[in-house]
């Protein structure tokens, strides 16, 4: 339990900032194609026109730990690096994100693909500002951020201490 809130003490200033730099990004309007007529496609995943790309962000807790925004005038992608110190850290994010991108139509937001150097991946269109709150979508994505590090850690703890039962029961064989 001490563990947990010593860790969510220090993650709070890096999601703070996270949640700042989102609703900041989050000022998207509906802009048609300008190659194609009636066509209203995401300009962050199309990039045909560098006057409609804002600024990439990084925001970074540490070298294993960061979040990327990149803003158009229609869309937003936030891809997330999650924190992996080690191999089983890496295993279970692994599998987690897989887990969660085979799901990724349950999720509305939440991209099959990663960006390339990061796990997740999130596409907000204009569409999604509309039907939803957009103090919503922060809410959730700070809140996934908070649930995978809680989960990954949670999941690292039980792997670790079926190793120590399985490495007890064995050395138990040779006493």
């Amino acid at each position: 339990f001490f563990y947990l809130l010593v860790m969510a003490n220090t993650l709070r200033p890096y999601l703070n900032c996270v949640r700042s730099s989102l609703e900041a990004s989050l000022c998207l309007q509906n802009f048609a194609s300008q190659e194609v007529e009636r066509h209203n496609k995401p300009e962050v995943e199309a990039a045909n026109n560098a006057e409609l790309l804002m600024n990439r962000l990084v925001i970074s807790r540490n070298a294993n730990e960061r979040v990327l925004i990149e803003s158009s005038i229609n869309s937003m992608r936030v891809s997330i690096k999650i924190k992996q110190a080690d191999e089983i850290e890496t295993i279970l994010c692994k599998k987690f994100t897989r887990f969660m991108t085979q799901r990724a139509e349950q999720f509305f937001i939440m991209r099959r693909k990663a960006i390339e150097d990061y796990d997740i991946s999130f596409l907000i269109t204009n569409f999604h500002t509309e039907a939803f709150l957009k103090h919503k979508l922060t809410d959730f994505m700070i809140q996934f951020m908070e649930d995978v590090d809680k989960e990954i850690n949670e999941q690292k703890l039980g792997v670790n201490a079926r190793a120590r039962i399985v490495a007890q029961s064995y050395l138990k064989e040779f006493l």
